[in-house]
Formats: structure tokens, C-alpha cells, sequence
């Protein structure tokens, strides 16, 4: 039985203290056909040649600048021949076996296109992790959540989402993709740059007609915050002028226009409590990621038809702030429209 080709795509910028801790784990990764890529952003301090000494297995594909996470993933994507490709964070690590079990079930399940493992945090390893926890969704208005992480409260990890299940999202910090789903309805949106841009992509997929899954089975530990730290006013820039384009983009115009007046009202909200609390740069954020938006929507096209809406149907940012619902299994289950995966007994392993 012939073994499917995998890909790991490694993107980075100046980050050698972080590779050096977490790429010997991925090199270690147990998959007879693997291919490890590094991507590197044009960094300056010497990651390229610190791998190219200790792992002349990887492939380096050296960007001419920092083409930051969707652009430079998508130029490795082009340059690689693989049945599936992972998107790894530079400051993921990973268990030896942590691969099987996705290509796996993915093997299985030719419906899904993308999928994540669990991810904890790489420090306190009975923790979900902030990027995916256990499998993304969206609510009404397309705030994100995930199974063991509602905004900034993470669960502990005791096996109490260990099914698998379909979800909105997979994270971009560890996702496998489906190279065949890709080249039927195209890679990351670079106009997003940094952050929801794997969100947009498993909508996209979905909309196509496409699952999108967790096995958590498959576990990955992530230090998180390498990039840009939570609190930092620029990922708070990109996560809502890249939410509000991701709506536009896959929302017909009469629901869109529906949604977007309750962000506003919402969004504008928190940032006149940021202003009035002395965080005016976080208010500055939020009014330009509005600004950048509208100016930006030009450029894309709307569907006519609503498919593959939200999966929670509830209002997270009120449930979260007014009724003190912290954890994924405080929310109501009749509000989550998708259903745990039902999927053959693996006959690879």
C-alpha cells in the first residue's frame, strides 16, 4: 500500500532561539514519506545556516523578504510535491508520532480537508494552548472560539474533548491540508497577512463543499505568542480588519450587512471601554483594522448564497463578558450545529 507524501511546511523570521528548542522534535517525526521545509522570511540571524549544519535533510527555500505567515507559506506551498501539506508553527514541538494519526484519518475520511491535532501549551502541557486548542469554530457574528480556549481563558486538558469532531477551523499553527482541496480552490489569502487567514482557507473549504476536523489522538505543543504577543495593538489591528474581510468574503450581502452592524455596535463597545480604561492604542487598533477593511473589501467578490454559515449559533462575546461562560462545555449544545465524526476503524496503523 503505497504511503502518502507529506510536506511540513516551517515558516520563519528571525527566530533561531525558538527553532533550535523545537525543530529537533519535528525532525524526529516517525512518517517514512516526509518532506521538512523551511521557509525562511529573509531572517538575518543565521537560521537558515544553523539548519542547514545540524539538518541538511530539511529543504530551505529562502523568501527574498518577509513575506510574514500567508505569503510565505503559500510560495512553499507552490514549490512542493506532497499528497498532504502541514502548515507547523516555528515554535511548535511535536512527539514522535504525532503525524500518523492525522494522515491517518485523513486517509480515511477523503470528505475532510483539513485538520489539526490537539495543542497544548509547550510550558504546561495538561493546558490547551491559545492558537486551536482542540478544534476551532465561529460564532454568529464570527468571533472565533475553540474546544478548551473561549478569547483569553484556557482549559485543562483532561481528556474532556478527546473525540473527534468536525469543526469551522483548524489552527494554523499545526494543520494538515489536503493538497487536492488546495488546488481546487486556491491557498491563504495574502492580503490578511498575519492572523485569520487559516480561518478564511477551512471557510473557504467548507463553502466548496469540504469537512474540516480535530483528532486529538495527535497532540503538538506550542510556546505560542512568537510572532506577536495577545496583547500586542498590531494582532489586535490584524484580527479584526482580517475578521471583518473574512465575513464580507464569505457572506452573502443582506447577511453580511446583518452582521456587520452588530460588530460595530460590539466592537466599538470594548474599544470605548479601552478608551475610557487609558488603552487608547487598543482603540486606535480597532478603528483602523474598520478603516483598512472597508478600504480593502473592493477587491473581493461576495457569494450569493449562504453556505457553510457559523457552527455556533450563539453571541460568544456577550455570553463570555454577561453570563461568565469560560469554558467550551459551559456553552448550550443546541447551539453548535455540527456533529462528532463518525469515521471508520483505521487500517493503516
Amino acid at each position: 500500500m503505497r504511503t502518502p507524501r507529506v510536506a511540513v511546511i516551517i515558516v520563519s523570521y528571525n527566530a533561531l532561539p525558538i527553532l533550535q528548542k523545537c525543530l529537533p522534535t519535528v525532525v524526529r517525526t516517525t512518517w517514512p514519506n516526509l518532506e521538512i521545509v523551511f521557509a525562511d522570511n529573509n531572517s538575518t540571524d543565521g537560521s537558515s545556516e544553523w539548519i542547514a549544519g545540524q539538518f541538511p535533510g530539511i529543504r530551505i527555500i529562502r523568501h527574498p523578504e518577509n513575506w510574514l505567515f500567508s505569503r510565505g507559506n503559500n510560495e512553499a506551498i507552490r514549490e512542493v510535491t506532497a499528497d498532504y501539506i502541514v502548515l507547523l508553527n516555528n515554535d511548535v514541538a511535536v512527539p514522535e508520532y504525532w503525524l500518523r494519526p492525522l494522515v491517518s484519518f485523513a486517509e480515511r475520511n477523503p470528505s475532510f480537508a483539513a485538520l489539526q491535532p490537539k495543542i497544548l501549551q509547550f510550558s504546561q502541557r495538561d493546558h490547551f494552548e491559545y492558537a486551536g486548542a482542540c478544534g476551532g469554530y465561529l460564532d454568529r457574528l464570527g468571533y472565533p472560539l475553540a474546544r478548551g480556549r473561549i478569547f483569553d481563558h484556557t482549559e485543562q486538558d483532561a481528556g474532556q474533548y478527546d473525540m473527534p469532531v468536525r469543526i469551522d477551523w483548524a489552527s494554523g499553527a499545526a494543520m494538515l491540508l489536503r493538497r487536492s482541496a488546495l488546488d481546487s480552490i486556491g491557498l491563504l489569502d495574502e492580503t490578511f497577512g498575519l492572523h485569520m487567514e487559516e480561518i478564511d482557507l477551512c471557510w473557504r473549504l467548507r463553502r466548496s463543499g469540504h469537512e474540516i476536523g480535530v483528532v486529538p489522538e495527535s497532540e503538538v505543543y506550542h510556546i505560542g505568542g512568537a510572532t506577536l504577543p495577545r496583547e500586542n495593538e498590531r494582532k489586535l489591528y490584524y484580527n479584526i480588519r482580517n475578521s471583518l474581510l473574512m465575513l464580507y468574503k464569505n457572506l452573502p450581502p443582506g447577511h453580511f450587512s446583518a452582521v456587520l452592524l452588530l460588530r460595530i455596535i460590539l466592537d466599538h463597545s470594548v474599544a470605548l471601554a479601552w478608551l475610557l480604561g487609558g488603552k487608547w492604542r487598543r482603540t486606535r487598533a480597532v478603528i483602523r483594522g474598520y478603516v483598512d477593511a472597508n478600504r480593502k473589501r473592493s477587491n473581493y467578490s461576495q457569494p450569493t448564497e449562504a453556505t457553510a454559515l457559523p457552527s455556533y449559533r450563539g453571541l460568544i462575546l456577550l455570553e463570555y463578558l454577561l453570563m461568565g461562560r469560560r469554558r467550551f462545555s459551559d456553552l448550550p449544545d443546541k447551539r453548535l450545529s455540527l456533529n462528532h465524526v463518525t469515521a471508520p476503524p483505521d487500517s493503516t496503523s
